[in-house]
């Protein structure tokens, strides 16, 4: 059998669903926002940084923040919004009497690939928003602002994101070919090694290419989803979601008789979402150059939702790339199957591991 590999060969950017309405990852992002409340991103700002230590550009004070993977809102505005007023906050408690007075000023980007929904994200924007407020098109892995420019940037489940689809998955030659799942399961040792691999290299990439924009001293707030110590992806509801959506599809080749859907496609498919164990993580972030780790709590904290709006939120931020790969007419039907799944599936995925919700506080090291 000849590779088929070309067939996943997919777009490298995954954009989530756009507009408004009730697919949109706007309407259906309520536990990023859970996240983001239970993190405690402004206490922990107020705590790590020491803004009497930064550099501010130009004649004014201006302090310049971005947002990695911004999507449509509105979640990026909350973390903006902490951001902003932790710094505030601090500026006024260390700078005040020394800077005469002065005020600082807020610059905000918000960075996504260039086919993400800016026009959607802006018309929602905050009024008055508090900061200035620049889009920032194109992906996270390479450079995007000039050296020495951000005083923090911000990461909020997006990094969990490949960049591509690690090499070998699709192809029947390769000891990485993963007919039988869409996903790393963790029971497969070379797709492990495939999509730790990807993984390692775009976040190092990641980590370099901020370690370039920040100033000395500047920090970065980090969320990731994680898999806990001694257990694999398949383990977790995360995992099961992927298995069952796997399913899913395997029943509708089926119901289509090799219709717009085929078991060629579907072994040909492979999620770019990976989810990495928590020491995997750590071992990135302990040997990056730029970088030292100032807190990295990882903990369960009840916030992804196995409920009936489960299916939406899936779509959500999965739907583009089923389209990128099998067709839009798909999308529907997956998610319609998924959902009689879910229903039949609750106490299954009572049985299994919850998440490790990641929050990582970095600070640029000094005078690299």
């Amino acid at each position: 059998m000849a590779s088929v590999e070309s067939i996943s060969n997919v777009s490298m950017s995954y954009p989530m669903t756009s507009g408004d309405g009730p697919h949109s990852y706007y309407k259906n992002s309520n536990f990023q926002k859970r996240a983001l409340e239970a993190a405690k991103q402004k206490e922990a700002i107020e705590d790590k940084l020491e803004v009497n230590n930064l550099e501010f550009l130009g004649k004014s004070e201006t302090f310049c923040v971005a947002d990695f993977g911004c999507s449509v809102g509105p979640n990026t505005f909350i973390a903006m919004q902490n951001i902003v007023e932790a710094v505030q906050l601090k500026y006024e408690q260390q700078c005040h009497q020394q800077k005469n007075g002065s005020s600082l000023e807020f610059q905000v980007f918000f960075n996504d690939h260039v086919n993400n929904d800016f026009n959607t994200l802006f018309t929602n924007l905050p009024v008055p928003p508090g900061f200035f407020a620049a889009g920032v098109p194109g992906g996270f892995t390479n450079r995007l602002f000039p050296k020495a420019c951000l005083h923090s940037a911000h990461s909020s489940y997006a990094l969990h994101w490949l960049s591509k689809v690690p090499e070998g998955l699709a192809d029947v030659n390769s000891p990485a070919y993963n007919k039988d799942s869409i996903h790393c399961t963790g029971f497969s040792e070379e797709v492990a090694k495939a999509y730790a691999a990807q993984f390692k290299k775009d976040m190092e990439n990641f980590l370099n290419a901020r370690g370039q924009e920040l100033v000395g001293g500047g920090l970065m707030a980090l969320r990731i989803a994680a898999t806990p110590e001694g257990f694999v992806s398949s383990q977790t509801y995360l995992g099961l979601n992927n298995d069952l959506l796997l399913d899913c599809l395997m029943e509708m080749v089926k119901e289509l008789k090799q219709g717009i859907i085929t078991q060629v496609k579907v072994e040909a498919f492979n999620l770019p979402l990976y989810f990495p164990p928590i020491k995997e993580l750590e071992a990135i972030l302990h040997n990056n150059a730029y970088v030292e780790r100032l807190d990295c709590l990882a903990r369960h904290q009840n916030i992804w939702p196995v409920d009936p709006s489960l299916p939406s939120l899936l779509r959500a931020f999965t739907a583009e790339v089923f389209k990128q790969h099998f067709g839009e007419e798909i999308v529907d039907s997956l998610f319609e199957h998924f959902a009689k799944k879910l229903a039949v599936n609750y106490e299954t995925y009572a049985a299994k591991e919850e998440p490790l919700n990641t929050f990582i506080i970095l600070k640029r090291k000094m005078n690299i």
